[in-house]
């Protein structure tokens, strides 16, 4: 038998989650409780969980042999001493939201090689402000795309990118091999080198000590000034008031960020108002 632990905060898609387990796998009993004191005492008997435990929690789960994280990429703090040192087999779920976030990249890439932004701000005003022919939009088949972090979520965005002729080059610190799309890999030594060749640059990095604040005003002043910066990574691989800085200097053209390194923004954070 074994004892599998919803840590909470539970939602919808967790209860839905442990019903289904309970009616697939047989010889698992399935507890999801509400609060942190049920979570405690099914912990002690729990060969398995799925979620975050605090330090707080682990201490109770003595007989714990797996732990699975909610995220792709477990938020910092999730990985604290005591977690690292206890045998516990901690995993994560790979590949399952590729397709959603690399056609999240795409709405991004379209919207901005379109000008998009600029002509809904126009609607919502009430305007009829047409730019000139051709004004700020990026054909893509003659473009370049600079990804960093080429994992499957990079990957994915590469490839469905490269369906519109766009030139698709990666950026990475593990991956050696071009993956289908791609024109060209490369090492984060060459970061810097690439930026200025690139219309778009979208970043899919995990935030880790290496890649906080990676992106930086020194980096966005080497971008090209028509160019757009997409990050759907982590927030705090970017430094915000950098980049506010650098749109408003016009270093680049534009943004599109998915994620913030505070979230939510603070009420009448620039970002909510920068315009280009």
């Amino acid at each position: 038998m074994i004892n599998f632990v919803f840590v909470p905060p539970q939602s919808d898609v967790s209860r839905a989650f442990a019903a289904q387990l309970r009616h697939d796998v047989e010889g698992m009993v399935v507890h999801v409780p509400e609060t942190e004191a049920e979570a405690i005492a099914y912990l002690a008997d729990a060969d398995a969980a799925f979620g975050a435990l605090p330090p707080e929690l682990l201490q109770h789960a003595r007989k714990l042999r797996w732990l699975h994280s909610r995220q792709i990429a477990p938020p910092p703090g999730y990985f604290h001493e005591a977690l690292i040192e206890h045998p516990v087999i901690v995993t994560n779920t790979r590949e399952v939201y590729n397709d959603h976030i690399g056609a999240h990249i795409l709405a991004f890439v379209l919207s901005l090689s379109r000008d998009l932004p600029y002509y809904h701000t126009e609607q919502l005003k009430g305007r009829w402000a047409p730019k000139p022919l051709n004004s700020g939009v990026v054909f893509l088949p003659e473009a370049t795309a600079l990804i960093v972090g080429v994992g499957g979520i990079g990957a994915e965005a590469g490839r469905m990118l490269s369906a519109f002729g766009t030139r698709i080059v990666g950026i990475d610190a593990r991956r050696t091999s071009a993956p289908p799309g791609f024109a060209e890999i490369h090492g984060v030594e060459v970061l810097d080198d690439l930026l200025p060749s690139a219309d778009f640059v979208i970043l899919t990095v995990p935030h880790t000590p290496h890649t906080e604040g990676m992106m930086n005003l020194d980096r966005f002043r080497r971008m090209k000034t028509s160019s757009f910066f997409i990050n759907i990574g982590r927030g705090l691989t970017t430094r915000l008031d950098d980049l506010v800085v650098a749109l408003k200097e016009g270093s680049l053209a534009g943004a599109a960020l998915d994620v913030f390194d505070q979230e939510p923004l603070p009420e009448g954070h620039a970002q909510d108002h920068v315009s280009t």
